[in-house]
């Protein structure tokens, strides 16, 4: 019998941990592969209505805070680099090195959340939460649209690109809220000398989550954010 089969944290029914960590990570990769359904209807919903109103998404991307989107896509990006690094440490079983650079990612998501709290509030300072207090006058359509008719229906279809921004980046903070608590949970454990080189699992699996939720938002940003005037 290998060493593998008298870890701590090997499960008995799989014939040594080489075996568990692939059952662990394909069913991290199943997951992922449901959750990319579960968004991509969200992505499906908006190629159709940016298509059918683009003067509405146009006026609506540009009401947003384009600057502080960006900071919110580098600091994700950054909290991609410092899982990645945990991941590494925890390969090379330094315990210390792996709680530090997963205190440093839930540092990064909880800044990138704080942003998102931020960027909320002015669309309630600003009425454009779609609802019975939505005001598209604030998106300025009739300095640009003459035709009263087909302002009129933009400023309509102003309320579906907000729902679906609060719908899509909504949905996204949810899996980093989620994802933050794991994360700690993950630390402790980390700190408890609970992984090393031949076992740290459930931190490249914590790793895979936190990498799709930032490829999540890598889309999310330019779809979003980055609508440019439509012909």
């Amino acid at each position: 019998m290998s060493s593998s089969t008298h870890h701590p944290a090997y499960v008995h029914h799989f014939e040594n941990l080489s075996e568990q960590k692939e059952a662990a990570t394909f069913g991290m990769w199943v997951f992922i592969a449901q959750e990319v359904l579960f968004f991509g209807g969200l992505f499906a919903a908006y190629a159709i209505y940016r298509n059918l109103h683009p003067e509405a998404f146009y006026f609506g991307s540009h009401h947003l805070n384009i600057p502080l989107g960006a900071a919110n896509t580098a600091v994700l990006i950054f909290s991609s680099l410092t899982m990645a690094l945990a991941v590494h440490a925890a390969a090379l079983g330094k315990r210390q090195q792996i709680v530090g650079w997963l205190l440093a990612t839930v540092f990064l998501g909880s800044v990138f959340l704080g942003v998102k709290v931020v960027e909320y509030k002015e669309k309630f300072d600003h009425h454009l939460v779609p609802g019975a207090s939505f005001q598209a006058g604030q998106l300025g359509m009739a300095e640009h649209i003459a035709d009263p008719v087909l302002r009129g229906k933009a400023e309509r279809a102003s309320q579906i690109y907000f729902s679906l921004y609060f719908s899509m980046t909504g949905l996204h903070a949810l899996h980093m809220i989620i994802g933050v608590p794991l994360i700690l949970w993950i630390a402790a454990r980390a700190w408890l000398g609970q992984f090393g080189p031949e076992y740290h699992s459930p931190v490249e699996i914590i790793g895979l989550y936190w990498h799709f939720v930032d490829i999540i938002w890598i889309f999310l940003f330019p779809l979003l954010y980055l609508i440019p005037k439509p012909h």
